[in-house]
């Protein structure tokens, strides 16, 4: 592995643009809107974007019909953009923008060489460039109002392209993972002056570090190949897995609970799969526990969100939602929504996942082609909608907080 610089020794140009989508992306409407761009109003009831091969689906929010569908590429993920208007579509041209509430599939693209993660807080929408290890920063009100261009950004250049993402606090601070192409090590925090970026604190002790989370009183936790790291009040902690190998890669948070939920594997072999334990970290507490969920709960990353109660709901291979209590990691509830199934080959394949707006959760069915929207105060599963293909990826049109 090539050494990186020491970061408190470097200081990296500030660029502040009026980023222009000059990629036009070639993809065809299956239908046309005869809507003035940007003047349909929100959906009362949100709207949920779907992927499948070679397409995406709008879908109403609450009656989950079809609003519109729109061609796209064989894999594409879905994020939320933040903004409370438009899901982040990332394909081989960049991040391209879905304006849910039009619907309109834009030509407005976040070019990058291999896009990756989408990060929302703190009125932000960061965007991570995995192909080129640049940060690209907008606000998030801004994009909600875009219509002919992009808003005007700010970006930060990584030492090295690898597959990492950054996330910017209140206060202007933006944290960002480091790496190469062969592997990552840890995270930087650094602050904005005038024409540079200054590191003001950093970790290494985070090997393969991946996905991030912000809990209350914005404390930001990434997982590590052997633990967790935290970074909180301006400086970081590392937490330390029971296992040699003991990887969280993401987290799954409440901003309004102190405890992060994290997905845990003690297996190299059999990572990204189907996973059987979860990390509970309490940020107040300091404190890390690796905790071994009941024999019938098993999952993958799609398979679990947080939501009332700032409780953890975990979508199993049973086709229950079993929730889980992050307190004490007891499973304090089961609701089952749909057949059982099996764990993917890859991690791209379709599988079951579920994504929570409120109390209501959505939930795919890939075997079915169905979704379906479960009330999590109650259990109870409310609507059920065959599409005409198979889900795989799905996202919601909702605001950050």
């Amino acid at each position: 592995m090539r050494k990186q610089p020491m970061l408190r020794q470097r200081t990296t140009r500030l660029s502040v643009t009026a980023a222009i989508a000059g990629l036009t992306f070639l993809l065809a409407s299956c239908g046309t809107s005869a809507d003035t761009p940007g003047t349909a109003a929100p959906n009362p009831g949100g709207r949920v974007a779907v992927s499948h091969p070679g397409g995406i689906s709008v879908l109403d929010g609450t009656t989950l019909e079809l609003v519109k569908s729109f061609d796209s590429e064989e894999f594409t993920r879905l994020n939320p953009a933040g903004d409370g208007r438009h899901v982040v579509v990332t394909t081989t041209a960049g991040f391209q923008l879905l304006d849910m509430n039009e619907p309109k599939l834009t030509d407005l693209v976040v070019d990058a060489k291999a896009a990756g993660h989408v990060v929302r807080h703190a009125g932000n929408t960061v965007f991570f460039d995995d192909g080129t290890g640049t940060t690209t920063i907008m606000k998030s009100a801004d994009l909600a109002t875009s219509e002919e261009k992009l808003p005007a950004s700010q970006h930060y250049q990584a030492p090295s392209p690898h597959h990492g993402v950054s996330i910017v606090l209140e206060d202007g601070t933006l944290l960002t993972t480091v790496g190469d192409k062969s592997s990552r090590s840890g995270a930087t925090a650094l602050e904005a002056h005038e024409d540079h970026w200054h590191a003001t604190a950093e970790s290494k002790d985070c090997p393969g570090i991946h996905g991030e989370g912000t809990a209350a009183d914005e404390a930001v936790v990434f997982g590590c190949e052997n633990g967790a790291l935290l970074f909180h009040n301006g400086s970081f902690e590392k937490f330390t897995a029971p296992d040699q190998y003991g990887r969280m890669g993401n987290a799954y948070v409440s901003e309004s609970s102190p405890i992060v939920v994290g997905d845990y594997s003690n297996n190299p072999d059999a990572e990204g799969y189907l996973l059987n334990a979860v990390v509970l970290l309490d940020t107040e507490k300091h404190s890390y526990q690796a905790v071994t969920l009941p024999a019938n709960v098993q999952y993958t990353w799609r398979d679990i969100a947080r939501g009332p109660g700032d409780l953890a709901y975990i979508l199993s291979t049973d086709g229950s939602i079993h929730v889980l209590d992050p307190k004490d990691g007891s499973i304090v509830n089961e609701f089952p929504v749909i057949k059982a199934w099996e764990g993917p080959a890859e991690w791209q394949d379709a599988h079951p996942a579920i994504v929570v707006n409120g109390n209501t959760a959505y939930v795919t069915e890939p075997a079915t082609s169905t979704i379906h929207t479960v009330d999590l105060t109650t259990g109870k599963v409310g609507t059920s909608k065959t599409l005409d293909a198979v889900p795989n990826e799905i996202a919601l049109n909702v605001a950050a907080h």
